[in-house]
């Protein structure tokens, strides 16, 4: 028994001294289809396109990379002495506006969104990623993963059809090796459609399969034999709606 304190003390302090046990169990991974963020409302479109790039390309967008635990909690507003600073990232701007951009409105430069993601998420990492590292990791996984490519082989692409929730889990498992959680919000005729993909991803930044017991299926329905749409990420907008960020 005392040498087991020992060694819970030990660790504790390498944790400590070194920074490198994390203070939580694993990441989310969040990736966004655009145009979920577009078709909310049946009178105009519901985003702005950054004033930096204009519209981004057809694909997957990051939302974020955000620690959580294993029951189902996470942490968030870690360390409100370490806010964004941009000089941090200066050499990431050019990626991070072109994977990770801003839709919400007014038209902006995303400088907003990426303050609020670490400010919320990142500064929990930090046990284990510096803010420079928290946006380099996001983005080097980002280029680990080909959504539309891992669809688009099983026959799913972004035309307005409907297609089984259990499809697009199975197409996208099939490609990255792990099962992802799939997010739905109605679009603007009511009807389900796909909206987010969800990784759950290790300390050490490997994709892992997600607790099963961690349903992030949220207003997909419970059956996986629900039909949702993909809709194509169209090229007319308004600025009418404000992101409200997670």
């Amino acid at each position: 028994m005392k040498t087991n304190h020992f060694f819970v003390f030990v660790v504790v302090i390498l944790c400590g001294i070194m920074l490198q046990c994390a203070s939580f169990d694993f990441y989310y991974f969040v990736l966004t289809w655009p145009e979920s963020l577009c078709n909310l409302d049946p009178n105009k479109r519901s985003c702005c396109y950054p004033t930096k790039g204009g519209k981004p390309a057809t694909d997957f967008i990051i939302h974020g990379l955000w620690p959580n635990f294993n029951n189902g909690s996470f942490p968030k507003y870690c360390d409100p002495k370490n806010p964004y600073d941009k000089n941090q990232v200066a050499d990431l701007i050019g990626s991070m506006e072109k994977y990770w951009p801003s839709m919400s409105c007014p038209s902006n430069d995303g400088s907003k969104f990426w303050s609020h993601e670490w400010n919320k998420h990142g500064t929990c990492s930090k046990s284990v990623l510096n803010q420079h590292n928290y946006f380099l990791t996001t983005l080097n996984l980002r280029m680990k993963v080909d959504i539309l490519s891992a669809l688009k082989s099983a026959g799913i692409e972004p035309n307005g059809e409907s297609y089984t929730v259990k499809a697009v889990e199975n197409a996208i498992t099939r490609a990255i090796g792990v099962t992802p959680k799939i997010k739905c919000r109605p679009d603007n005729w009511q009807q389900l459609q796909l909206y987010e993909i969800y990784f759950c991803v290790n300390t050490t930044n490997h994709f892992v399969p997600c607790n099963p017991s961690l349903d992030h299926q949220a207003n997909c329905g419970s059956d996986t034999d629900q039909n949702i749409y993909f809709h194509k990420f169209d090229s007319d907008f308004s600025r009418s709606y404000l992101l409200n960020f997670e």
